[in-house]
């Protein structure tokens, strides 16, 4: 399939919206992939997109919406009226739809929702937080009773001919709605028309609660490999359903936002943003990677007697703190991953623990070596060379495990792991490898030089 020119397709919406020519744009923009859409679309001015979208097919708005980024999809849907908003809501999927609701002011979601059709389907998504389970799920349009045949199953599914994202798999309930097993579609129609749902279904059935955190319900979808996962109440009924492509959306952004915290920058920010919006969610945390800069000075100023007497010791700062601190990150990344995908655990961290500290002992052996060899023959100081790979060696184990248990500490007492760990490890890293540098140092080389 080929792949769609958006700068081209760009220029041409751009000239047809220059002679208004507003029936060639909303064709052009409609002919495009929802992913494409959303591409051309945002590249609009705020002015023709308010033309724009109320000429274009009401499925093409909805899939515009869903795929913009939420605060540019809420801004949108902020300056439409409430039978426009409404008419694009009906086409959405409630999920989304509910998402977009929760970020514009009550007022216009009261009077979108006064006219909105599928208001019945889309108000009880709302009733949960948006980074859980019940947040991510999506209404459970086909359900199956355990009592029925499979014959009147699929005559069922003849009569409602589903309008959903897809059928992945039809679960089953009883009288009190409650979740008793699942079935796949193949399964339904290969069966014998007069089988009982309830003979033919899988009892074993994995769902999450509404109130799961939404890492969780992904990482149980990418664990079984599951397309859909339901989600029930705490009795056990039957709520909704997560669909594969929302798991894809909630790996995405818990990646994106690792990876955002791991850099020290606490919330997610688009190349766009403005200088302040820059300033306001980084410097903060650059003030206090300053205040714990500071321990490490304190240790340095402890040994200002050692560092005049032999001024060469200083030459070694950077290698005793960047080595063992690219260790700690090395050991951090992999511990928060492992966190954030459920791998590392109060059961198994102790052996994971062993590992990395195994690790960091024969990398602090090899590299201890490799540097005291080079301080030897650099400065031609044999007690040089065993003041700084000892201190090496020993910073390496340190920041093995510094990397290991700082992201375990803070996952312990509910902190995000990937947002707090870094600063402390490399403030940890630091200080102690200066302490034990300079201190075997004061002890080693001013009692032999």
């Amino acid at each position: 399939m080929k792949q769609t020119d958006i700068n081209n397709i760009l220029d041409q919406v751009r000239d047809a919206l220059t002679r208004d020519d507003w029936s060639a744009a909303a064709a052009l923009v409609e002919a495009l992939r929802p992913p494409d859409q959303a591409d051309v679309f945002e590249e609009l001015s705020p002015q023709d997109q308010e033309e724009l979208l109320p000429r274009l097919d009401p499925e093409d708005s909805a899939d515009i919406l869903e795929e913009l980024a939420d605060e540019d999809a809420a801004e949108i849907a902020e300056r439409l009226d409430a039978g426009e908003l409404a008419r694009i809501l009906d086409k959405m999927e409630p999920d989304e739809a509910a998402d977009l609701l929760g970020d514009i002011s009550q007022e216009q979601v009261n009077e979108a929702l006064a006219v909105v059709q599928t208001a019945e389907e889309i108000i009880p998504l709302m009733e949960y937080q948006d980074e859980t389970a019940g947040g991510l799920m999506t209404s459970a349009e086909i359900v199956l009773h355990k009592d029925i045949t499979a014959e009147t199953a699929i005559r069922h599914l003849r009569t409602i001919s589903p309008d959903t994202e897809s059928v992945y798999y039809l679960f089953v309930v009883d009288d009190e709605v409650k979740l008793v097993g699942v079935i796949s579609l193949r399964q339904l129609i290969l069966s014998d028309p007069s089988a009982k749902i309830e003979d033919i279904m899988d009892p074993e059935v994995l769902s999450v609660y509404a109130s799961t955190d939404q890492e969780e319900a992904a990482r149980l979808m990418a664990r079984y490999d599951l397309l859909a996962m339901p989600v029930v109440d705490d009795s056990g009924c039957l709520l909704g359903v997560i669909t594969h492509d929302d798991l894809v959306d909630v790996l995405e952004r818990e990646a994106t936002e690792d990876i955002y915290r791991l850099g020290g920058v606490p919330d997610e920010q688009i190349t766009e943003e403005s200088v302040s919006g820059g300033l306001r969610t980084r410097l903060p945390w650059l003030i206090l990677n300053l205040g714990t800069a500071m321990v490490s000075v304190i240790v340095l100023s402890l040994f200002e007697n050692t560092i005049a007497a032999v001024a060469i010791l200083a030459a070694f700062f950077p290698i005793v703190a960047g080595v063992s601190g690219s260790a700690g990150t090395q050991t951090m990344t992999v511990t928060v991953r492992g966190l954030a995908l459920g791998e590392i655990n109060r059961r198994n961290g102790y052996r994971n623990l062993v590992r990395e500290i195994l690790i960091g002992l024969v990398d602090g052996l090899v590299l201890g070596l490799l540097v005291a060899v080079i301080a030897y023959f650099w400065k031609d100081l044999p007690i040089l060379g065993l003041v700084v790979g000892v201190a090496v060696f020993l910073n390496m184990i340190t920041a093995a495990a510094a990397g290991f248990l700082v992201p375990m500490g803070f996952q312990f007492i509910k902190i995000d792991p990937a947002l707090a760990s870094p600063v402390l490890v490399t403030t940890l890293t630091d200080t102690f490898g200066y302490f034990v540098y300079l201190g075997f140092a004061t002890i080693v080389i001013i009692k032999f030089l």
